[in-house]
């Protein structure tokens, strides 16, 4: 097992929380190895190394290739957002001396499994003198951390009978922030108005104290909530990662990694992560939007053949493409929701997944069989270990990524990742063995 790959992995887990702070960490790393921002250049030539960032949250990472542009590249391509709370614009208010933060949930989750465990805030406040706040709390030892309570078993005997998408309502998936103690005297009912004022008063001198933040400023915030902590060893035998948001960024480290170790081949090579794939690629950091073609149309303006709309169209259809993302791992404890035979098993090597969807292939891309054979020819060739799965039994569900916004260009495309056990879950588990094989997996590609 390569030991410190794993050892980074798990480390760009805790420092990459969010799609910033991935995106931060990713252009972190890029520099240190020699890449530079595509617009404090104006040329490029084979060998060169650059990147493009949008809005902080999306980034695409190049490497020019010796052969034009217009055959096409290689490319990567992964998520780096994952489900999650978001603090709404509105969201500090005190209710019976608890302070909350109200929340609105992100992307498919049991909202269920967000309860009771300890939560961290990370983001950033925008203010209106044009300062920007990095918050993060609740990572660190000396931080305190956050958390959503539930009804103790004593008292819940009809939140038991609803179903498990409903005993916990969005609404109530709320952070508490603070308390106060309550006075009693003579006017109760006035003493009480004024504790509840005093706690919300005391949580926002905090937040101005330490952070220069006022209550306004909620207003042009990006703040989410994520499991508190780090991602771990798991098993007796650490041969499993415990970490929050590896749905998809287990794709999107192993993908830039290796882009980032990748030298001039004769195609292009090409890394992007991009955000809100968890609810549908929308946006403009999405894959929907035009953000990779707009990409790739700055680095042919600044290749020696100049631009065109024919060169990019021609670049974008001639160009192959791994999805990286993840599927479901087969759960021996739900053995019933899955096709044994076509399902995706913990250490079993990546896994190529040729049609996502659901149900009848709905929202599908559905690779090409000489693709696949190709890409099977290339791995075995380079001794990685690599699965054909689904994510499970037809009728049950399913679930869509992004190969289907870059297959609309032309290109051939296949969706190809790690086995997720708890996907969606605020801890997720990964296979070391997967990890790695499916960062030698994307090394092969980008020689492809």
């Amino acid at each position: 097992m390569n030991t410190q790959l794993i050892a980074d992995y798990k480390a760009f887990l805790d420092c990459g929380k969010t799609e910033r702070e991935c995106v931060s960490r990713i252009i972190e790393l890029a520099e240190k190895a020699g890449f530079k921002d595509i617009y404090k250049t104006t040329s490029l030539k084979a060998g060169d190394k650059v990147y493009v960032q949008k809005m902080n949250k999306a980034i695409s990472l190049f490497v020019v290739g010796k052969n034009p542009i217009e055959e096409g590249m290689n490319i990567l391509g992964a998520h780096i957002d994952s489900p999650r709370l978001d603090v709404k614009q509105n969201p500090l208010y005190e209710r019976d001396f608890l302070v909350y933060l109200n929340t609105h949930y992100y992307g498919g989750i049991k909202k269920y499994q967000w309860v009771t465990i300890p939560l961290a805030i990370h983001g950033v406040v925008c203010k209106k003198d044009g300062t920007t706040v990095n918050i993060c709390i609740g990572e660190k030892p000396e931080d305190p951390v956050f958390c959503i309570s539930d009804i103790l078993p004593h008292l819940a005997q009809k939140q038991m009978k609803d179903s498990a998408s409903d005993f916990i309502s969005g609404e109530s998936l709320d952070l508490i922030l603070g308390s106060s103690v309550p006075k009693k005297n003579d006017d109760s009912d006035k003493k009480e108005k004024e504790d509840k004022v005093t706690a919300k008063k005391a949580i926002l001198k905090i937040l101005k104290d330490s952070y220069g933040i006022e209550e306004e400023d909620f207003g042009s915030a990006e703040l989410e909530i994520v499991p508190a902590g780090h991602a771990r060893d798991m098993g007796f035998d650490r041969s499993l990662i415990l970490g929050y948001g590896q749905d998809d960024r287990s794709c999107a480290y192993t993908s830039a990694r290796a882009l980032l170790e990748c030298d001039s081949a004769d195609r292009t090579a090409c890394c992007i992560c991009v955000d809100k794939e968890e609810i549908g690629s929308v946006g403009a950091t999405g894959m929907e939007s035009h953000f990779f073609e707009n990409c790739v149309a700055e680095l042919i303006d600044r290749l020696p053949e100049g631009y065109s709309e024919l060169k990019l169209r021609r670049a974008l259809a001639n160009s192959m493409m791994l999805s990286s993302d993840v599927n479901a791992a087969f759960d021996p404890m739900n053995s019933d929701l899955y096709d044994k035979d076509n399902a995706s098993f913990l250490g079993g090597g990546i896994v190529f997944n040729k049609y996502t969807g659901s149900r009848g292939k709905s929202g599908a891309s559905d690779a090409n069989p000489e693709f696949i054979a190709k890409l099977r020819g290339l791995l075995d060739k380079n001794s990685v270990r690599y699965q054909m799965a689904e994510l499970g039994k037809v009728d049950q569900g399913g679930g869509g990524t992004i190969a289907y916004h870059a297959a609309k260009y032309g290109m051939n495309v296949l969706d190809a990742g790690v086995s997720v056990l708890s996907m969606h879950a605020p801890w997720e588990i990964t296979s070391c063995e997967d990890i790695e094989q499916a960062y030698l997996a994307y090394k092969a590609f980008l020689t492809l």
